[in-house]
Formats: structure tokens, C-alpha cells, sequence
């Protein structure tokens, strides 16, 4: 039981720290269209950018092998040495290969 609540406030904390993050980066966004953003606020956004973008190719990946496990026709690049493997490093979380339908 305490497992699950521990779980729960990760998954809160993390979804916040999310939403923290998107909150900067337009904030970010908004200075550079407005000219005011300083060097510090350019690299933060970089930074944030970098996050941004792992983060949505690990949900892309997790929902296309998602599908991919329930035999849908989805794309996955699988290479002999990495499975599933995305182009941007750390996107995915593992590079385990997919158990087969027989596991």
C-alpha cells in the first residue's frame, strides 16, 4: 500500500515538475520575442528545449510499442544492437527488445 502512495506523489511531483518546466520555457519564449530574454534565459531555454524534446520521444516511443505489442502497425526502427531505437539519444528508456508474442 505505501508503495502506491509513494508512487502516486512521484508521478504528481513528476507531472508537476513538467508543468513547471513548459511554464518557463514559454515564459523563456516570451522574452526572446520581446528582446528581453538575457544569455542566462537563452541557454535555460536551450536546456529546456533538450528536455522537451526527449521527453516527447519517450512518450512516442512508449505508445508506439504499445501498439506495436498489441499488433498494430506502427513504426519502430529495431537495429541489431538497440531495441526499440529512436534517433535522439535518451529517448528511450531501454534498449531491451520486445518480448515476442510466444513469451
Amino acid at each position: 500500500m505505501q508503495e502506491k502512495f509513494r508512487e502516486s506523489i512521484d508521478n504528481a511531483l513528476y507531472s508537476t515538475i513538467g508543468k513547471v518546466a513548459m511554464e518557463k520555457l514559454e515564459s523563456i519564449r516570451s522574452k526572446m520575442q520581446d528582446d528581453t530574454a538575457t544569455s542566462e534565459d537563452r541557454r535555460l531555454a536551450v536546456l529546456l528545449e533538450e528536455i522537451t524534446a526527449l521527453a516527447r520521444n519517450r512518450v512516442s516511443v512508449a505508445s508506439n510499442e504499445s501498439e506495436f505489442s498489441k499488433g498494430s502497425d506502427v513504426w519502430v526502427e529495431r537495429t541489431e544492437g538497440h531495441f526499440p531505437h529512436i534517433r535522439l539519444h535518451g529517448g528511450a528508456l531501454e534498449d531491451d527488445p520486445v518480448r515476442s508474442f510466444n513469451d
